[in-house]
């Protein structure tokens, strides 16, 4: 039997040589075939985020390492950020970068070891906008004495929107409720929730922009849901809920899962509530205080009224009793009599009154009978009949004499007019500027003259001068 490197030695494809990207390209396929999918456990070092949003770094042990990418469309699924010394189990496909030959790793999913991935994902998120100062206590605003609206963004079907309108309901009479609807859990949970903070301020602000903020503005926001896994309160550990909490024009109160559950949304929150039923209370507990002591200083007043009043009926029965009652009663039957006379003088008077105005009103009705305006009416459409003719007649006199000082007028400066004058067989010399001639030494021989005569003008030239 024949051995097969010694039948290689005689084969044509296999004493062909591969170039290195044959090779590599085989070598590619071989292992992505064999590796398509597997788990490896080890620690991460050299972590890099590139500014493409792509991660990269190597996964080691005591006696090996392997590169890892872990690209952008996949690490925006993973619940932590990865950083040097952290014991991870990373699951991805093996492929090789054939430009240099290397083997890695392209990671599609990765959790911490000895700690989960979301206690992981909180505690980095926490330090992270901690360090930023999103939690610091100087952000945090006070709740309203007495809110008169509250919007509790939460799921409608949970049970922390019906225990905080049962709370509310038994706790307070003032109190409105706004329930803005959002899913609480599940993929876009968190961004859902944010949305809701965004609009509640939207709509408290077209209530203040139109002048119905004491109608229709929000006092306060409480945002939560019910108790539930680390996975179920994960929404509320979003760093887009925790920005939209700190943007809030509104005091918001984070009501997330039970006292001992804790979520990014409770550090950015201006007020914390251990459970949706207490956020309810902390709303209600200023109204049950005020309550309580608008009570007891009424119980006081009431009191401090009925003492007042025993004391003053005991003063009235010793006035009624003394000596001077009987001069009051007295006064009070002259102050009787006395006003019974002047109401009789009131009425008089005004029967009087009254007698006088209704004559007052018969003739200025006599006055404006619709007979005399009538009459009245025709003396003036007479009159005004006369003053018209004077007037045309005054016109007409006055027309006639304007137009026979006009004719007067034309008349002399027609006498007065030079085209008069040339009407009669007179000329008028000109020279070549058109100025008029008076005397001969004006001119000159051979000097060019314009005769104007009544009709047209002659172009004459200068032979002698007489008399010059």
């Amino acid at each position: 039997m024949k051995s097969p490197l010694l039948m290689s030695l005689f084969d044509e494809t296999e004493r062909r040589p591969l170039t290195v990207s044959e090779l590599t390209s085989q070598v590619r396929g071989a292992i992505e075939n064999r590796f398509a999918s597997v788990w490896v456990e080890g620690e991460i070092s050299n972590f890099k985020a590139h500014t493409s949003g792509h991660w990269y770094f190597t996964i080691k042990d005591e006696g090996a390492q392997l590169r890892a990418t872990c690209f952008r469309g996949t690490n925006c699924r993973i619940r932590f950020r990865p950083a040097d010394g952290l014991q991870v189990r990373a699951r991805g496909r093996l492929t090789v970068y054939e430009p240099r030959g290397d083997y890695e790793l392209l990671v599609e999913g990765l959790d911490p070891i000895g700690a989960g991935a979301l206690r992981v994902a909180f505690e980095q998120m926490r330090d992270r906008l901690a360090a930023e100062g999103l939690f610091d206590e100087s952000l945090k605003r006070p709740l309203p004495v007495l809110p008169r609206r509250v919007a509790v963004v939460t799921s409608p079907t949970g049970a922390a929107v019906h225990d905080i309108l049962r709370v509310i309901a038994r706790r307070t009479r003032t109190v409105s409720v706004l329930v803005v609807p959002v899913r609480v859990q599940g993929e876009g949970a968190g961004a859902e929730i944010a949305r809701a903070l965004a609009l509640v301020n939207a709509y408290h602000r077209a209530a203040c922009a139109s002048g119905r903020e004491r109608e229709a503005g929000v006092d306060a926001i409480i945002v939560g849901r019910g108790g539930g896994s680390t996975e179920d309160l994960w929404a509320f550990n979003g760093e887009e809920v925790a920005r939209a909490i700190r943007a809030s024009g509104i005091p918001v109160i984070s009501a997330v899962g039970h006292e001992t559950d804790f979520t990014i949304a409770d550090f950015a929150a201006d007020v914390r509530a251990a459970t949706p039923s207490a956020a309810a209370e902390i709303v209600a507990a200023r109204e049950d205080e005020v309550a309580a002591t608008v009570e007891a200083l009424t119980r006081g007043m009431v009191r401090a009224i009925g003492y007042r009043l025993v004391n003053e009926r005991a003063r009235l029965q010793e006035a009624a009793m003394s000596p001077g009652f009987d001069d009051v009663r007295a006064r009070l039957r002259d102050a009787a009599r006395a006003t019974t006379d002047l109401a009789h003088r009131l009425e008089k008077l005004i029967a009087r009154v009254r007698e006088r105005a209704r004559k007052k009103l018969d003739a200025a009705a006599c006055r404006l009978s619709p007979e005399r305006n009538l009459a009245r009416a025709a003396r003036q459409r007479a009159r005004l009949a006369l003053a018209r003719a004077a007037l045309d007649a005054a016109a007409t006199s006055r027309a006639d004499d304007v137009r026979a000082r006009l004719g007067v007028a034309a008349a002399s400066l027609d006498a007065l007019s030079p085209l008069a004058v040339l009407g009669r067989g007179y000329a008028i010399a000109e020279d070549e500027n058109g100025r008029a001639l008076r005397a001969a030494h004006e001119s000159s021989g051979g000097a060019r003259v314009r005769v104007r005569l009544a009709e047209g003008a002659l172009q004459c030239r200068v032979e002698d001068l007489e008399g010059a």
